[in-house]
């Protein structure tokens, strides 16, 4: 081998990455050892951005395209070599391709419950989860912030950050949103953009960004789930009496057609004996049947009249009350007379008891005065 095929062979002049593992971020050019070669090509694909680092420092950033790397478009490499323009000599650096498509279908989720006050039911637990896409915006800053010198770097490396960050503010926020439990399925969009804008400022300071964010589902523990279950079971029987007839009707069902069992039989028909009377008396719908005439109950007897009590005014003063028992005893005394002068509730005032036709009565069978002596 001459010289000059070993010369060509210890310098790099095509640098280039194609990636197919979709969870690659940021993988480092191997160069084993050689140099790049003054005036090599360098292929940036659509979705990639190229990072030279020289000597531990950050150099230039390349975004797609092709470049010839010479001084008059390495600005920042040229002047941390101190070099001219005229240099034309082989040179040592470490290159970063970084994928700034977007890394879809993310998971997060709640590892523990959230605590928050509900207003229908009080302290609640809630889980939730949802996907969320990423994708790097600064390649500069996400090299010096995240990755440093990890050759090839994934997404599942900074995922289970990401989650901490979103979880601390979905925590936040759905404690402080007051939106009850069962209205959260209906605003899940809303809370998703109001987690996205809260943890923005802290994922931008990694150089990335989530352009979606979605949450999928909020839900309860299971033992209230199954509460809240059986309410809502209860709501949908409606009338009870009705689903109790229905219930009753489905298990005479099934034991007259259980084979072999005259037990079976004997039930099913008692209770159709009682359903069938039970629905004589409300009707085929529940509503109430037109009585039988022969199981007709006789009226009840009104309530008897309310007795008038009396009021007697005597020598300016005023008697009673007195029953009409009362009023009798004391004509037969001679204490109460046809002028004596009566009130009771619902007279305009004292009224003389001859022209009282309850009163007046009581004077019809007084006996006769007696015959003269003698």
């Amino acid at each position: 081998m001459g010289i000059l095929d070993f010369l060509s062979g210890e310098f790099i002049d095509v640098i280039h990455w194609t990636d197919d593992t979709r969870d690659t971020m940021v993988w480092r050019f191997e160069r084993q050892g050689h140099a790049i070669k003054y005036g090599a090509k360098l292929t940036v694909r659509e979705g990639q951005a190229a990072v030279f680092v020289h000597e531990g420092q950050l150099a230039d950033v390349f975004g797609p395209g092709l470049y010839l790397l010479e001084t008059n478009n390495m600005p920042i490499l040229t002047t941390l070599q101190h070099w001219d323009h005229g240099f034309r000599s082989p040179f040592k650096s470490e290159i970063y391709f970084v994928n700034t498509t977007r890394f879809t279908n993310q998971k997060w989720g709640t590892k523990n419950p959230v605590i928050c006050r509900d207003p229908e039911f009080g302290p609640i637990r809630l889980r939730a989860y949802g996907t969320y896409a990423m994708r790097v915006t600064d390649p500069g800053r996400f090299m010096t912030e995240i990755v440093g010198t990890d050759g090839e770097f994934t997404a599942d490396e900074i995922s289970f950050q990401i989650r901490n960050v979103i979880v601390q503010a979905f925590s936040r926020i759905v404690a402080g949103s007051g939106i009850p439990v069962l209205d959260m399925a209906a605003n899940t969009a809303d809370l998703a953009k109001l987690v996205a804008e809260a943890i923005k400022p802290v994922i931008s300071a990694y150089g990335i960004e989530l352009p979606e964010f979605w949450i999928e589902n909020v839900s309860l523990p299971e033992a209230v789930e199954k509460v809240l279950d059986t309410r809502t079971s209860m709501g949908i029987a409606g009338d009870l009496h009705r689903y109790g007839q229905f219930a009753a009707a489905e298990a005479m069902g099934k034991a007259a057609e259980t084979p072999g069992s005259g037990m079976g039989a004997a039930i099913g028909a008692g209770m159709g004996m009682g359903m069938g009377a039970q629905m004589a008396q409300t009707g085929p719908w529940g509503a109430a049947a037109a009585p039988q005439p022969a199981a007709m109950a006789p009226p009840a007897p009104p309530p008897p009249p309310a007795d008038t009590v009396w009021h007697v005014a005597e020598a300016g003063q005023t008697t009673g009350p007195f029953g009409r028992g009362d009023l009798g005893r004391m004509v037969t005394e001679g204490r109460f007379t046809r002028d004596s002068l009566v009130w009771a509730p619902g007279y305009a005032g004292w009224t003389r008891a001859e022209d009282v036709a309850e009163l007046a009565r009581l004077f019809t069978v007084m006996p006769p005065p007696p015959p003269p002596a003698g």
